[in-house]
C-alpha cells in the first residue's frame, strides 16, 4: 500500500506571504526567504551526507557546521528587531 500524504492546515492561508520566526509575514518572493530556503537545503544534503558517514574525523566537522547553518538560518528568518533573539553565528564560526 502507497504512503498517503494528508491535507496540512495552516489555518493563516495563502495571499502570497509567509511567516517569519517572529510572526510576522512577508512576500513569499522575499530575499530574506530564498536566503533561508537555500541554506535549508544545503543543511538537508549535508545530512543526508553525514548519515551515511562512519569516519568521525569527516562527521564531526560536518555536524558542526549543520549546527551554524541552522543558526545562519534563524538569524535570517528573525527579523532584528523582533525583540527575539535567535542564536547568533559569531565571527569565530
Amino acid at each position: 500500500m502507497g504512503n498517503r500524504l494528508s491535507k496540512i492546515y495552516t489555518r493563516t492561508g495563502d495571499e502570497g506571504t509567509t511567516g517569519l520566526g517572529d510572526g510576522s509575514r512577508v512576500p513569499k518572493d522575499a530575499l530574506r526567504v530564498e536566503a533561508y530556503g537555500t541554506i535549508d537545503e544545503a543543511n538537508s544534503w549535508l545530512g543526508a551526507v553525514v548519515a551515511q558517514l562512519q569516519d568521525e574525523t569527516v562527521r564531526a566537522p560536518l555536524v558542526f557546521l549543520q549546527h551554524r547553518l541552522y543558526n545562519c538560518s534563524s538569524n535570517i528568518a528573525v527579523p532584528p528587531d523582533s525583540g527575539f533573539e535567535p542564536t547568533r553565528v559569531s565571527d569565530e564560526d
